[in-house]
């Protein structure tokens, strides 16, 4: 389709669809939008309709503009005007459109954690399949797909995951029991959506992004350390068989691996995105985690040792959890809590399908709501 890629957004109108536009705006002669979709929020999505024009777009909820064509976000993964889908949707939503612009043969990007959380095996399976490729977005994993070019996988010692520890990595457990919501929202970071946010500070997005790795770059899980790295500057590593690590940097804004997925396999020329100042840089700390404090990223990496469809469970019973959290129900430490026990009472199905997996997200939720009566 020319010069020109065409790129439709799912969930434009959260975080990471936001700064996909950015980047959008940024080189308006290879980039153009043809389809966006939103959730709930109409409003954004009508000026984002309006600035960009694209074809076609999607509202869950609400009435799109006149003059643009309204499709479901499967039809618009799908449609053969779309070269790459930007899955940057929230929750198990991301799943359905994924499947469907790897079966219509278009690589995609992916934002959207719990596609592979939950499904890794199935999707991956399916990219190859139909010769697709999954772009990631995420910073961690843009970082190791770069370190990763031009090596030969088989070199691979381990991964090494950044993760900043969230805004109460050096809290007690007595102070973590005193942790509320506003607090727990102010990342020292990053700026992301609230779900994600929540899950940075209880360390559930690193088990999670543990889990993601495994599936995109096809390694056992006891290849993957995550390490704390506070100033978010190196964005995660690879050391390989001959002693040599590899590592990618940049400042912390998600506009930067956006791109390197948009631009993707070339590197464009961004005047307006940041960059590290070396000579203000005066030092990068490491620390291990510590599980006791954050178990939720034991109880992930213990969730992608056990297979199955736990991964499915652990992602519906935080996701349960973290909003019964943001709403004031349970504490910041009861979310582990309610997770540890919804995958105790589970009964795993190996090798699952689709449905097997939909299922046992269903069943989480439930469980995990019933603990509070909610």
């Amino acid at each position: 389709m020319g010069d020109i890629k065409q790129i439709a957004v799912l969930g434009s109108t959260g975080s990471v669809g936001v700064q996909t536009l950015d980047v959008v705006r940024a080189f308006p002669d290879r980039l153009k939008v043809v389809a966006l979709s939103a959730g709930n929020n109409a409003d954004l999505l009508s000026k984002q309709i309006s600035e960009f024009k694209p074809k076609f777009a999607s509202l869950a909820s609400g009435a799109l503009p006149s003059g643009v064509t309204h499709l479901s976000i499967e039809e618009i993964a799908a449609h053969p005007d779309v070269d790459l889908v930007v899955i940057a949707t929230a929750g198990k939503a991301g799943l359905a459109p994924t499947l469907a612009a790897i079966r219509a043969g278009k690589n995609v990007a992916l934002a959207n954690k719990e596609v592979l959380v939950m499904a890794g095996q199935i999707v991956m399976a399916k990219a190859r399949q139909y010769g697709v490729q999954i772009y990631p977005i995420d910073s961690e994993h843009s970082a190791i797909w770069q370190c990763l070019g031009g090596e030969d996988r088989q070199d691979i010692r381990q991964i090494l995951l950044t993760a900043s520890g969230g805004p109460f990595r050096n809290l007690s457990i007595e102070k973590l029991l005193k942790v509320t919501a506003k607090d727990a929202l102010k990342h020292p970071t990053w700026s992301m959506g609230k779900k994600v946010t929540i899950d940075s500070a209880t360390l559930m997005n690193k088990g999670l992004e543990v889990i993601e790795a495994c599936w995109l770059f096809d390694i056992s899980v006891d290849k993957i350390k995550v390490v704390i790295h506070p100033e978010s500057i190196i964005h995660s590593m690879v050391e390989f068989a001959d002693g040599s690590t590899k590592a990618q940097l940049g400042v912390p804004d998600m506009r930067l691996p956006i791109q390197y997925a948009l631009s993707y396999p070339q590197r464009w020329s961004a005047q307006t995105l940041p960059r590290i100042n070396f000579d203000e840089l005066k030092s990068l700390n490491f620390d291990r985690p510590d599980v006791t404090r954050f178990p939720c990223l034991r109880l992930a990496i213990e969730a992608m040792e056990k297979g199955g469809t736990y991964p499915a469970v652990l992602s519906a019973a935080d996701d349960v959890a973290v909003a019964l959290f943001i709403n004031g129900k349970i504490g910041f430490m009861d979310i582990p809590a309610f997770v540890e026990s919804t995958m105790s009472k589970h009964r795993s199905v190996d090798n699952p399908t689709l449905k097997q997996i939909l299922d046992a997200d269903e069943w989480a939720r439930e469980e995990t709501l019933s603990v509070t009566g909610s």
